[in-house]
């Protein structure tokens, strides 16, 4: 990042809340977390013990994704709205590693992930990285925040990465309403990534901990496959469609995951002209 490249509210970190981005740090084994969430994450364990497998599938996922993207579609633009707390390595280290002058802007509206992403989301010379805080809901705040126009060019293609954060809207029109928001006003060529909670691959343990997540006020929704296919209505998705993390152009690593150990559903897909 570059100085003025980021908005910058008033931090309230809420430690004695547990937040789903905290959670997801601490089941990672990372220490950016609080006792509040390092309770509600041995609580969820206790009854969704895959969680943990199920969520470095999806960062892997998420890894194969920024790299399809940058390597064999050439996206060099990317905008990564639920970012999370920085995990190396992070989606810009990827599409850089791709492409040195690639830009990407993260939005988050979690207080600890700016004081994170402030230190740690640095960008190669050539290229640039901002940060927004913002909420996923207000589509318009993100696309006209100062940051986010003097980083991304949107005459240009770019890739919306909404990974892991989609469970948390549990009304699907509602989910519908924020892509089309974003999507439209990105040009043809443009591309959608995204993954979200799913059930089908193991319903009692997933259903059991959704209501760990919502017994301690975090409100989740798992999506059927035909339910997070029609997030991509309208869009072109990329091969092999909407599948199980692990199985979307996998690697190694993730060709031997038993697939009733991932409980997210991703998929890609590009805006046609």
């Amino acid at each position: 990042m570059k100085p003025g490249e980021n908005d910058t509210p008033s931090i309230e970190l809420r430690t004695e809340v547990p937040h789903s981005a905290r959670i997801y740090d601490y089941l990672l084994g990372g220490k950016d977390n609080f006792p509040a969430d390092r309770e509600a994450s041995t609580e969820i364990a206790r009854v969704w013990p895959n969680l943990p497998r199920s969520m470095r599938a999806n960062r892997s996922f998420m890894r194969r994704v920024t790299h399809h993207l940058a390597a064999e579609r050439g996206v060099r633009q990317f905008l990564d709205i639920g970012t999370g707390l920085p995990t190396s390595p992070n989606l810009h280290e990827v599409a850089q590693g791709v492409h040195p002058d690639a830009r990407i802007v993260y939005v988050d509206n979690d207080p600890m992930v700016l004081v994170h992403a402030r230190a740690l989301l640095t960008s190669t010379p050539e290229g640039r990285t901002a940060y927004i805080d913002a909420d996923l809901r207000d589509p318009h705040t993100i696309l006209d925040a100062p940051a986010l126009r003097g980083t991304l060019d949107l005459k240009q293609p770019v890739a919306l990465s909404l990974i892991a954060v989609l469970q948390f809207v549990t009304d699907q029109a509602e989910a519908r309403a924020i892509i089309d928001g974003l999507m439209r006003h990105l040009v043809p060529g443009s591309f959608l990534a995204l993954s979200t909670v799913t059930a089908d691959s193991a319903p009692d343990e997933v259903h059991s901990g959704i209501a760990a997540y919502e017994a301690r006020g975090i409100p989740e929704l798992a999506r059927d496959k035909a339910q997070v296919e029609e997030l991509f209505q309208g869009l072109e998705l990329v091969g092999p469609g909407v599948a199980l993390v692990h199985r979307w152009q996998p690697d190694e690593e993730s060709r031997a995951i038993d697939d009733a150990q991932v409980h997210m559903y991703g998929g890609v897909a590009r805006k046609a002209g």
